[in-house]
């Protein structure tokens, strides 16, 4: 059961790091042929601009989550460093605890209802007539992500804490 588990995560960050890596690519293209048609032929692609704000949207969401993934979000870990080792532990199952809680409002229901309202208000955007609820839909998915690997560190967390 383990082993699918592991399976499943690895397969899970190999598939958000691919996602990040296409986005990001597509958002370089377009910003580099929104210069080229601005400078080089004299009048810039109407979707351009419209198109990068919105792959910004993802990377920036997407890449959130793959860098609370591999444990390089901002930190401040000088009073921490000077707890016991227990307490250290007890105070990352609860900070892990607060971001999964958060996540879950903040990021999953409040993406989820941002998501509804704007789908609801049949906004498309005016150059690529997207609905603007589909784009958002980065926020509870990038939410769905943090919540996921926030219970799977608790989970280490404790296993570790009851090993001791």
């Amino acid at each position: 059961m383990l082993g699918v588990i592991l399976k499943f995560k690895v397969w899970l960050v190999k598939g958000l790091e691919l996602t990040v890596m296409l986005v990001t690519g597509f958002l370089v293209i377009d910003v580099v042929w929104g210069v080229f048609t601005r400078y080089i032929l004299g009048h810039q692609s109407q979707w351009t601009e419209e198109l990068a704000r919105m792959l910004l949207i993802w990377v920036a969401l997407l890449g959130a989550s793959m860098g609370f993934i591999k444990k390089s979000h901002l930190g401040v870990d000088y009073f921490v460093n000077k707890l016991s080792e227990k307490s250290k532990a007890i105070g990352q199952l609860l900070v892990y605890l607060i971001i999964a809680v958060f996540s879950s409002i903040v990021l999953i229901y409040g993406g989820y209802r941002l998501v509804s309202s704007s789908l609801s208000y049949s906004q498309p955007s005016p150059a690529l007539h997207i609905e603007w609820g589909y784009i958002y839909l980065a926020v509870p998915i990038s939410g769905f992500f943090i919540v996921i690997f926030s219970i799977e560190i608790m989970i280490e967390i404790i296993n570790s804490l009851l090993k001791k």
